[in-house]
């Protein structure tokens, strides 16, 4: 289907799956400003598959001779409510992928022509979605934006390439009585590994093995655990050694692994995806230990800057990251469907305020 009459450039809409072969050439070749794994060809594919969307598909193109522009997005509820593939199921930070304002906007006026809801969970502030879908939305229904949670992240320099020099005193000499702790078990040895098809399976294996001897087994979210999520990180993760972004990061003592990184090395920066750590051995602190030497890698390399994607948790302030902030954007077209949308997210948003009040009360009593 095309909506090329609602003005220049045309876009194709993509709503069976295996149509998507069709522009993986040119997918990652946009070249876009913040090009997260998570925007990537192979990750949205394989959440497609993995999923089970691939009969929701609302995949929209900017096709100006070539493909330029790409919304890759489904529809998540009877509704027809329009979502970013992979933010729901995988809870990362994406947005569309492109290169130019303008494809950006005939984006957002294909959305309006669609006459669905939008929900855009986590796009970063700065990105020109969300002034394209005010515009395109003008006297044709309502855009709410409200702060999302950030998307931390680390500025590489030449200072980098030694980490541990950009702690305070105190965190210093935490890392180094770590070091000493990891160093008095045995030989220590840090990987940074980009495999090949021959090699990626059993490394993949011995990082599953490793998150799993952790709290993430006990919770269920260990990817060895979470079938579902095993699955999907294990299809991207072959697609993304075929293409030479993979990187299995491991500590090692004795040559046995005790914390892991699984991380994509793309447009310059190194995205980190998942990572544990062998809880026998806390007392060295080997999850942070890793992470020093694979900031020290990347910085060493020549890379622009260190993704910690995910949730922004405690350990991660150790670097003091900068905050990439991030907004929750949801659109309603002025008909039907924006109508029953916006009044079931009103009666969602007070009942979920109830329920924040009536705990308060519990705790007081």
């Amino acid at each position: 289907m095309s909506l090329s009459a609602i003005g220049a450039p045309p876009v194709r809409v993509i709503d069976v799956a295996g149509e998507l072969s069709e522009i993986e050439s040119t997918w990652d070749s946009i070249s876009a400003p913040w090009a997260s794994p998570a925007q990537s060809y192979d990750y949205i594919r394989t959440c497609v598959d993995i999923f089970g969307l691939t009969d929701r598909l609302t995949v929209l193109v900017v096709t100006n001779g070539v493909c330029a522009a790409i919304a890759p997005l489904y529809r998540s509820n009877a509704s027809g409510r329009l979502e970013l593939v992979g933010e729901r199921q995988l809870h990362e930070a994406t947005d569309f992928r492109y290169s130019r304002g303008e494809e950006v906007d005939a984006l957002a006026r294909a959305i309006v022509a669609l006459g669905a809801p939008l929900r855009l969970g986590q796009v970063p502030q700065g990105s020109p979605v969300i002034p394209a879908l005010r515009t395109a939305y003008r006297n044709r229904g309502l855009v709410v934006a409200r702060p999302a949670a950030g998307c931390p992240g680390i500025a590489l320099d030449e200072r980098w390439a030694e980490p541990e020099l950009q702690l305070n005193s105190g965190r210093r000499s935490d890392l180094r009585r770590a070091r000493r702790i990891a160093d008095g078990l045995g030989t220590v040895r840090f990987d940074v590994c980009p495999p090949d098809p021959a090699t990626m399976e059993a490394l993949l294996a011995e990082a599953f093995a490793v998150e799993a001897k952790g709290w993430k087994a006990r919770q269920g979210s260990a990817l060895a655990v979470d079938a579902k999520m095993g699955e999907f990180y294990r299809r991207y993760a072959s697609a993304a050694c075929r293409k030479g972004v993979l990187r299995l990061c491991f500590m090692r003592i004795d040559g046995r692994a005790i914390a892991m990184q699984l991380a994509i090395e793309a447009g310059r920066r190194f995205w980190l995806l998942k990572i544990g750590y062998d809880e026998e051995f806390k007392r060295c602190s080997p999850g942070t230990l890793l992470t020093a030497e694979t900031i020290r890698y990347a910085a060493s390399t020549g890379l622009s800057s260190y993704e910690f994607l995910g949730v922004d948790e405690e350990w991660i302030h150790l670097w003091k990251p900068e905050a990439r902030e991030c907004v929750r954007l949801q659109a309603y077209p002025a008909n039907l469907r924006g109508a029953w949308a916006l009044g079931g997210d009103g009666v969602a948003a007070i009942y979920s305020r109830l329920k924040l009040f009536a705990a308060k009360r519990r705790r007081k009593h």
